[in-house]
């Protein structure tokens, strides 16, 4: 099958180079390190120690299992927490979250 207007030139491009993402917010005042364990250990992880750091302070989630890019951003829109943003590490993500009350 052979597509209209795609030359072998243009796939033979080489893709840029992907710009890391910028932190989108201060440094972690808490960073919870879940690595090597599955959901929803990580979520507990981080409902027992939320209450550690003041309001309106950053916590880090660090983990590796696919499940968590799902269920940290669902704990935090069920548990009215903000979600910040997302960091793919070398091993896993990390999972930034902002305490609200």
């Amino acid at each position: 099958m052979r597509f209209r207007g795609r030359t072998r030139r243009e796939a033979a491009e080489p893709l840029p180079a992907p710009v890391p993402e910028a932190p989108a917010g201060p440094p972690p005042a808490l960073v919870i390190d879940a690595l090597g364990r599955k959901c929803p250990i990580p979520i507990i992880m981080l409902a027992e120690r939320i209450r550690e750091v003041p309001v309106g302070a950053i916590i880090a989630v660090l983990a590796d299992d696919v499940a968590a890019r799902t269920d940290v951003p669902a704990w935090c829109r069920m548990k009215s927490q903000d979600f910040v943003w997302e960091e793919t590490l070398p091993r896993g993500w990390g999972f930034h979250i902002r305490r609200t009350y």
